[in-house]
């Protein structure tokens, strides 16, 4: 029987076992420079034994960016800081993914350089506020993208994978779920285009194809993997469509043969829908499982009946960073640290006794 702790092969990079850490934004880059402090590599070094870590979203343009202090690799500096990162976490045994994300219309012109503006599918503001360093702010109405504005974004991730190659990562997610601009595009309720980018299920799922096509030219379709979240509200987002969407997605991708599907269940009605994705994928199965409390090792047994080859678990990891050690143990957990999520240092857990 196949468990959480044996060792996978993830298209021809080797990861030690089945447990991977989600991506979590942290705030922890050098202001508007979105350089990785050295708190991100001592973070990232101490989660190393994760059989792979995906990082937090890293923007690959500038006008990409959602949040305060979040990295980007779409600069010299920011590729030099995070080989810092890559080495750090490779000197320990790990494996290391960077998180392609591009927000879209979720952030704020305050987060922004020059002239810069959120944009997005559509000129549709998402209802809600983003944090920004003067506090809450409501999010603005984006700039629609042109066609070749559309084009130029897919260039951004291209660009941005190649970066994320030269600074040492093992590979890029692309971040296709949560509300940011890959998922605006599928979304009905954010895209409200009459081009080759809106309207039918086909030209919805345009955007996502495109990106996982030209990433997977760039660097390889071994070192490309996707996240995407069905029916996720976050963000304002509103499908209306989400199996016809995400079938159509699926299919679409498949030809190209990326590493990996990562996908996060939004609710434990969902499973039927993650079942049906996991019958039309024949790469590797990334879950984020929806669960009753993420300090319970059963997700484990996900792996075990067939449901994924690997779990992905996120706050957990911030407060346990030898969280696979833990999980063959059944605990004992620590309690996450809200009061540092966000805070510099690499610290998340309000008491870590050693096993």
């Amino acid at each position: 029987m196949t468990t959480a702790f044996d060792p996978i092969d993830l298209a021809g990079t080797r990861l030690a076992n089945r447990i991977a850490m989600a991506p979590m934004t942290r705030s922890r880059a050098n202001g508007q420079d979105g350089t990785p402090t050295a708190a991100v590599a001592e973070y990232y070094a101490q989660r190393a034994s994760a059989g792979l870590i995906i990082t937090e979203g890293v923007q690959p343009v500038p006008e990409g960016q959602g949040y305060p202090d979040t990295p980007g690799l779409h600069s010299r500096e920011q590729i030099a800081a995070w080989r810092e990162v890559t080495t750090a976490v490779h000197e320990r045994g790990g494996r290391i993914f960077a998180q392609l994300m591009h927000s879209g219309r979720i952030g704020h012109p305050d987060l922004l350089d020059g002239d810069l503006h959120p944009v997005g599918p559509s000129p549709v503001a998402a209802a809600g506020q983003v944090y920004t360093h003067e506090g809450p702010k409501a999010f603005v109405t984006p700039r629609e993208l042109t066609g070749d504005q559309v084009r130029e974004a897919v260039a951004g991730f291209v660009s941005a994978a190649r970066n994320a190659v030269e600074a040492g990562f093992d590979g890029v997610e692309i971040h296709g779920a949560n509300g940011y601009l890959v998922q605006q595009f599928l979304a009905s309720g954010s895209n409200h285009r009459t081009d080759e980018w809106g309207g039918s299920v086909e030209n919805r799922i345009r955007f996502a194809v495109e990106v996982v096509r030209a990433v997977a030219a760039e660097i390889g379709p071994e070192r490309t993997g996707l996240r995407i979240s069905p029916a996720n509200t976050l963000n304002d987002i509103s499908e209306t469509d989400t199996e016809e969407l995400y079938t159509a997605l699926l299919t679409a991708i498949e030809p190209v043969g990326i590493a990996y599907l990562h996908v996060l269940e939004t609710a434990p009605e969902r499973r039927p829908l993650v079942l049906d994705l996991r019958k039309r994928f024949a790469g590797t199965f990334i879950l984020n499982p929806a669960t009753e409390g993420e300090t319970d090792a059963a997700s484990l047994a996900l792996i075990e009946d067939g449901t994924t080859d690997l779990v992905a678990y996120g706050r957990l990891f911030i407060a346990n960073p030898d969280l696979p050690a833990r999980l063959r143990n059944d605990g004992p957990y620590n309690a996450l640290d809200t009061a540092t999520m966000y805070a510099g240092g690499p610290q998340g857990y309000i008491d870590y006794p050693a096993l």
